[in-house]
């Protein structure tokens, strides 16, 4: 992997997901920036860049039910949170506790601090522009 020594810690791994991994295999590693959030609280830069049609970028899995939701967007990133704050006070349709990290949500977006740094692709919207983004959900299930 491009600029990581020869064999990196596991708390690396935690912050990549190029590869088809769970989510929660590595959601308690030893990472400063895991154990400050709590979890997942983080925007992924996507190597898609802006583009003018959705293009797919994850794909998550339920392994017992066979249930699959695909992303694609026109978006340069995305944030993930893992539902650090859940603290089993809430509880759902079936009368269970959501606890922490029992939730996830990925957010299609720019990067933030985007009008501030000249690298980013730009959130400027001048007037008489139009801004246009489409983020497409598919789902199935075997």
């Amino acid at each position: 992997m491009k600029g990581v020594p020869g064999n990196p810690p596991r708390w690396w791994h935690a912050l990549h997901f190029r590869r088809s991994r769970s989510i929660g295999d590595d959601i308690r590693a030893a990472h400063k920036q895991l154990v400050t959030a709590k979890g997942y609280d983080y925007n992924w830069a996507l190597d898609k860049g802006v583009t003018d049609r959705p293009e797919p970028f994850a794909q998550l899995r339920d392994a017992g039910s066979g249930r699959t939701m695909r992303i694609a967007t026109t978006e340069p990133g995305v944030y993930l949170c893992s539902g650090n704050f859940l603290d089993g006070t809430l509880t759902g349709s079936s009368g269970r506790a959501y606890r922490q990290g029992d939730g996830m949500c990925l957010e299609t977006q720019h990067f933030p601090d985007s009008p501030n740094q000249p690298p980013f692709p730009s959130t400027v919207l001048r007037p008489g522009d139009t801004y246009r983004s489409a983020t497409v959900h598919s789902f199935s299930a075997r």
